[in-house]
C-alpha cells in the first residue's frame, strides 16, 4: 500500500476516534445529567419557569430530563428574538379606574372601579365638559375609533359610568376615553336597566363603607335551530373592529371596611338588549365562578372563603327605576351624613 494512502487512513481513523469519543463522552455526560434530574424528579419539587420566555409552561424536572433526550435541533425560543407575540393587555390606570384592553375585541377585558360614600357626596365635576376620546395610549391598529360607532347604532356604553366619578373632573373626564366603552343596545338597556344597575351599586354605598365594582363585556354561545351551540357576535365600524358583545357581567365587592374584614360579594350577568324594568335583579344574579368561566378572569383568588358573603343574602338586590334626571339628583340625598 503506498505511504500516502497508509497516512490518509491513520489521518481518517485518528479523525473518526476522536469524534467517536467526544460523542461517547458526550452522550456519558448526557446520561449522568438526565440520571440526576430523574433522581430529583422522584422529590416533588416547585416548577421552574424560563425566566426568558413571557408565559413559558412551567417545566419540571421529568420535562427537563425529556428534554435531555433528544436532539437540539430546534430552538423554539428562538422567536423571542424578534418581539413577544401576545397576547398583550393593554393596562390603564386613571384617576377613576384601572383597566385590561383585549386588542382583538377592541373592547376592554375588565374595567375596576372604588366608589365609597365620600366620592359619591362631594360632586364637583359636571358631565356637559367630558368628552369621547379614542384612547392614544393603545396602539391606533387595535384602538376603538369614534368613528367605529358614528351610526352603528349602538351606544358609547361607559363600563364605568360618569355618575361614579363626579369627585373631580379629570375623575370623570378619564371615564370618556373609548378604552372604557363597549357598544351597548341603547333603548331598554344602557339608557334604561343597566343605568338602573349601575345606581344599584351607587345605593350600596349606604351600607357598606367600601364598594368595588369589575365590570365587563361577555361574548356567549347561543344554541342555534340545529342544536349546536355558536358564539357569534356583531363588529361595528368601517372596515368593521369593534365587536359588539351578547352580554354584560359586573363582579360586586362590597366591603365592611375592617382590616381582613368581610367582603359581601354579587356576581350579575345581563344580556345586551332591552330589559324589561319590571325583571328582578336576582334574576340575573350568577356565582362568580360562572362569570370567571366564561371571561376567563379570576376575581377571588386572594379572598379566603372564611371573609365571603353572598351580597343578595345581605342585602335587597333590587334595581329602582327612576327617570334619569331626578336619580342624579337625589343621588347625594342618598348617602348619609358623616
Amino acid at each position: 500500500m503506498p505511504l500516502q494512502t497508509l497516512f490518509a487512513c491513520a489521518v481518517a481513523g485518528a479523525a473518526f476516534g476522536s469524534v467517536a469519543t467526544t460523542a461517547y463522552m458526550t452522550n456519558r455526560k448526557r446520561e449522568q445529567e438526565r440520571s440526576q434530574i430523574l433522581a430529583q424528579a422522584r422529590t416533588p419539587a416547585m416548577p421552574t419557569t424560563v425566566p426568558s420566555v413571557p408565559g413559558a409552561i412551567p417545566s419540571t424536572p421529568i420535562a427537563q430530563a425529556a428534554a435531555l433526550s433528544q436532539p437540539q435541533w430546534v430552538d423554539p425560543a428562538g422567536i423571542m428574538r424578534y418581539g413577544f407575540p401576545g397576547p398583550i393587555n393593554d393596562i390603564r390606570h386613571a384617576p377613576s379606574l384601572m383597566s385590561s384592553f383585549d386588542r382583538r375585541t377592541k373592547n376592554p377585558h375588565w374595567v375596576a372601579e372604588h366608589i365609597t360614600p365620600d366620592s359619591l357626596s362631594h360632586p364637583t365635576a359636571d358631565r356637559k365638559h367630558s368628552v369621547f376620546v379614542e384612547d392614544a395610549s393603545i396602539p391606533a391598529m387595535f384602538r376603538a375609533k369614534l368613528a367605529d360607532y358614528y351610526r352603528s347604532g349602538y351606544d358609547r356604553g361607559h363600563q364605568v359610568p360618569a355618575a361614579d366619578a363626579k369627585w373631580s373632573q379629570p375623575a370623570m373626564d378619564s371615564t370618556f376615553a373609548l378604552s372604557n366603552m363597549c357598544p351597548q343596545v341603547g333603548d331598554g338597556f344602557n339608557r334604561d336597566y343597566w343605568a338602573h344597575f349601575e345606581d344599584f351599586c351607587r345605593r350600596l354605598t349606604t351600607r357598606y363603607p367600601s364598594v368595588r365594582v369589575v365590570t365587563g363585556p361577555l361574548y356567549l354561545p347561543a344554541k342555534g335551530a340545529d342544536g349546536k351551540y355558536r358564539v357569534t357576535y356583531e363588529v361595528i365600524g368601517s372596515p368593521p373592529n369593534v365587536a359588539v358583545p351578547t352580554h354584560f357581567y359586573k363582579v360586586i365587592y362590597a366591603e365592611d371596611g375592617k382590616p381582613n374584614g368581610n367582603v359581601s360579594m354579587g356576581a350579575f350577568v345581563l344580556p345586551n338588549a332591552p330589559i324589561d324594568n319590571a325583571r328582578s335583579l336576582k334574576e340575573f344574579e350568577v356565582p362568580v365562578e360562572i362569570v370567571e368561566r366564561a371571561s376567563g378572569l379570576e376575581f377571588q383568588s386572594k379572598l379566603h372563603p372564611s371573609r365571603k358573603r353572598r351580597l343578595c343574602k345581605e342585602h335587597e338586590c333590587e334595581i329602582i327605576v327612576k327617570e334619569y334626571a331626578d336619580r342624579q339628583k337625589t343621588l347625594t340625598q342618598m348617602v348619609p351624613k358623616r
